[in-house]
């Protein structure tokens, strides 16, 4: 139990520094007006989240899903962010804006986990 603490803890930190770094990279490529790295690490971690369920599974390592899934996808996905960002476009007065951002993270990601699971299965079947 201790041990798998400490690969979350561990893992979490690396998501949350990878987090950040997407932020800058955004902000600094794109600019503010729009969460555009919130987007895209809901998007590319669903798609992670997908690929490591079917490798960790089909690989038995599992007992690397607290580390890899728990620790870093936890660390690095935003859905309180989302949330967050979404609330703030709605209060600037474009709830047409936010319901695009919501209706895009959220089939986006769906499709990203699915696309992960699917294209994982091919490769390693």
């Amino acid at each position: 139990m201790i041990t798998s603490f400490f690969h979350v803890a561990l893992g979490g930190a690396v998501g949350a520094s990878l987090r950040y770094l997407t932020n800058v990279a955004a902000m600094r490529t794109f600019g503010p007006g729009f969460p555009w790295a919130t987007m895209a690490v809901n998007i590319a971690g669903s798609f992670a989240m997908g690929v490591l369920v079917v490798v960790l599974a089909h690989k038995g390592g599992m007992r690397f899903a607290p580390f890899l899934m728990t620790g870093v996808l936890g660390g690095f996905t935003t859905f309180s962010a989302f949330s967050l960002d979404t609330y703030t476009i709605w209060e600037r007065g474009e709830p047409g804006l936010a319901m695009v951002y919501v209706l895009g993270s959220v089939i986006l990601s769906l499709t990203a986990i699915m696309l992960g699971i699917l294209v994982t299965r091919g490769i390693l079947a």
